[in-house]
């Protein structure tokens, strides 16, 4: 288990939860690019594969919970963006 890995993981993780009630509260989703969360889900699952095969530790759980939280912006950007159309204001 890597220390600087944990930290790294708790300051990514420390950004999503602000970032969803934003995006949750105003539903304007202008700053929020779907490639980009895409692809930072992507690194989270890759990080939570490389956990199992090779390295299995506590560490694993802040990918998880990392991977959720962006994939609740996705679904949230989803919504926003083409469930109810873009809200302008």
């Amino acid at each position: 288990m890597s220390l600087f890995e944990a930290g790294m993981m708790i300051c990514f993780g420390a950004s999503w939860p602000m970032s969803l009630w934003k995006l949750w509260r105003t539903k304007q989703t202008g700053g929020m690019s779907l490639r980009f969360l895409t692809l930072v889900a992507v690194g989270y699952l890759c990080g939570i594969i490389h956990k199992v095969w090779n390295n299995l530790d506590w560490v694993m759980w802040l990918y998880v919970v990392n991977l959720g939280m962006v994939t609740a912006a996705i679904l949230l950007v989803i919504r926003y963006r083409w469930g109810a159309g873009e809200r302008k204001g």
